[in-house]
C-alpha cells in the first residue's frame, strides 16, 4: 500500500507551524515558529500583530518542514489546515496558504478542527491508541471532555461553562505577577509551594457531573490577593500558585474519572496546551493506574500548537474521502463535531 504523505499547516493562533506527516502517525517535520516572546510584552495575544507575523514566517516554516522531511510538494498526497477555530485572522492565513498549494499543485484541501488536531497528536506516540477512547482537552480557549467514538467522530459529555482552564491559568498567573504565558510559569512556580495552604473551590455544575467552571476559582484567587493586600498581610507567590493549580486539576481528574467509569472506557487520553502542564499528567496517570486504565498523553511539544497534530487529524479525515473546495473560509467560532 502506498505510503500517504500530509503537509499539515496550522495557523490557529501565535504559533505558525507546518509538518510532514506520513500515513497519520509518523512525523517526518515538524517545525514550529512561536510568537510568544513577542506577545509576552502586551500580557497575551494581540490578533492583529499575530496574523502579521503568520505571513512573514508561513513560507519559511513550510519550507523547512519540506526540507527536514527530505521532500518537495510534488510528494504531498494533500495539504491539511486548520480552519477554526481561532483568531479569524491566524486562520486566514494558514487557509490561504494552503488553498494557494493545493490549487497550484493540484492536490486535494482538507480543513481540519483545531480541537480534532489536538486529540489527533495522541496517535503519533502511541501506535496502539484506536478509537473509541476518552479525552480529556484542555487548552487556553477550550475544555471538553469527549469520548473520541471513531476517527474525527465526537459526542461531548462535558464543556466549560465559563473560562477554559488554560485561560484561568493565564489570568491568575497575571494577578500574583507571573506574567504570560500564564500556564507554563504557574506550573515552573508551583513546585516551589505548598498545594495545601490555600483551600480555593473547586467549580462544579449541579446539574451536569462532566461540565466545568473555572471562573469561581479564578475569583476566589482575587479575591484572596485583595483580602490579603488589604490587611497587609505578605502573600506566597509559589503556594498560591499551587493551591490554584490544585483545584483546577483535582475537578479535572475527577470529572474524567467519573466518566470513564460511568461510560466503561478502558482508555483515558489527555490533549491540548494545558496537557503538558506536570500536575495534570501525573496526578491523571497516578488515577488511571490505581483504576487499571490505559493513560494516553502527547509529550508536550505535540500538546502546544503544531502542524503535526494537524497532519494526522487530515490523514484521518483525507482516508473517510473528506475534501474542501476553494471556498473554503476561516470558522473562528466552529464547534467541536461541526463540519462545514
Amino acid at each position: 500500500m502506498k505510503d500517504i504523505l500530509i503537509l499539515g499547516i496550522e495557523t490557529s493562533c501565535d504559533e505558525t507551524a507546518a509538518s510532514v506527516v506520513k500515513n497519520g502517525r509518523t512525523v517526518l517535520s515538524n517545525i514550529i515558529s512561536s510568537q510568544i516572546a513577542l506577545h509576552t510584552l502586551y500580557g497575551g495575544v494581540v490578533p492583529e500583530i499575530a496574523s502579521r507575523k503568520h505571513i512573514e514566517k508561513i513560507n519559511p516554516v513550510i519550507r523547512q518542514a519540506l526540507s527536514e522531511a527530505s521532500v518537495t510538494l510534488d510528494d504531498i498526497d494533500a495539504v491539511g489546515v486548520t480552519y477554526g477555530p481561532g483568531l479569524v485572522g491566524a486562520l486566514l492565513v494558514g487557509v490561504a496558504e494552503a488553498k494557494a498549494i493545493a490549487y497550484a499543485k493540484k492536490l486535494p484541501l482538507v480543513g481540519v478542527h483545531h480541537i480534532e488536531g489536538h486529540v489527533s497528536a495522541n496517535y503519533i506516540e502511541h501506535p496502539d491508541l484506536e478509537p473509541p477512547f476518552l479525552c480529556l482537552i484542555v487548552s487556553g480557549g477550550h475544555t471538553h471532555l469527549v469520548i473520541v467514538k471513531d476517527y474525527g467522530v465526537f459526542e461531548i459529555l462535558g464543556r466549560t461553562r465559563d473560562d477554559a482552564a488554560g485561560e484561568a491559568f493565564d489570568k491568575v498567573a497575571r494577578a500574583i505577577g507571573l506574567g504570560y504565558p500564564g500556564g507554563p510559569k504557574i506550573d515552573k512556580v508551583s513546585k516551589e509551594g505548598n498545594a495545601d495552604a490555600i483551600q480555593f473551590p473547586k467549580g462544579k455544575v449541579a446539574d451536569s457531573p462532566y461540565d466545568f467552571s473555572f471562573s469561581g476559582v479564578k475569583s476566589a484567587v482575587l479575591n484572596y490577593l485583595n483580602s490579603m493586600n488589604m490587611q497587609g498581610k505578605p502573600v506566597s507567590q509559589a503556594d498560591v500558585a499551587a493551591s490554584f493549580q490544585k483545584s483546577v486539576v483535582e475537578v479535572l481528574v475527577e470529572h474524567t474519572m467519573q466518566a470513564a467509569g460511568d461510560f466503561k472506557m478502558k482508555k483515558v487520553a489527555i490533549a491540548g496546551g494545558v496537557a503538558s502542564n506536570s500536575a495534570l499528567r501525573n496526578a491523571m496517570e497516578e488515577a488511571c493506574r490505581k483504576r487499571g486504565f490505559s493513560f494516553y498523553r502527547p509529550s508536550p511539544i505535540f500538546c502546544t500548537d503544531n502542524g503535526a497534530m494537524i497532519g494526522a487529524a487530515a490523514y484521518y479525515e483525507f482516508i473517510k474521502g473528506t475534501r474542501h473546495g476553494w471556498d473554503l473560509n476561516a470558522v473562528p467560532s466552529l464547534r467541536l463535531g461541526e463540519r462545514i
